[in-house]
């Protein structure tokens, strides 16, 4: 399966925001990851650290999703909260057509949680549900997009496999 990275900033921002929320630093992660993104408003984002911390705990569930039902259910209740108020199809700053799904005119906060909710629904579409999850090293609590060719993806990291798989081989010595 083939994804297009540039359509995929909702699922790719929510699982940034996961991750700052399990991080030291937890606002000047979420600052990296929406330039990153290049989300439009930032400098609002000291008003809202606080909410989007919560709302990434939201996003955990989707990603701890045991299985497709479990996933959409999440992302469906996120749906609810962040993106009742209508989707449409843009072509702003010279960008392919894609969707938004909240108005420009929203706050920070909204927009962000709009297109987190909006962008887990269509991955999840076009991954059949899976795709997602909760790196598997005991102790992390890092979460992944899987984009890879065979969706086996298991860890955050390659480094976090790896440090698995010698606490494996020394558990086993």
């Amino acid at each position: 399966m083939q994804f297009n990275h540039d359509n995929m900033t909702g699922v790719l921002l929510a699982a940034d925001l996961v991750n700052a929320a399990s991080s030291g630093d937890p606002a000047e992660r979420i600052g990296e990851a929406f330039e990153r993104h290049e989300i439009r408003g930032r400098d609002a984002l000291p008003s809202f650290v606080g909410e989007l911390l919560d709302w990434a705990m939201h996003l955990r569930g989707v990603f701890e999703g045991l299985d497709a039902r479990a996933r959409c259910e999440k992302v469906n209740a996120l749906l609810e909260i962040g993106a009742s108020r209508g989707v449409y199809l843009t072509t702003h700053d010279g960008l392919d057509p894609h969707l938004h799904f909240a108005p420009e005119s929203d706050n920070l906060l909204a927009r962000v949680r709009a297109v987190t909710a909006g962008g887990l629904a269509i991955f999840l579409t076009e991954s059949r549900g899976v795709r997602l999850g909760a790196c598997a090293r005991g102790g992390c609590e890092q979460v992944f997009v899987d984009v890879g060719r065979n969706a086996t993806r298991r860890y955050c990291s390659p480094r976090c496999g790896n440090n698995d798989a010698v606490d494996r081989h020394r558990r086993r010595s």
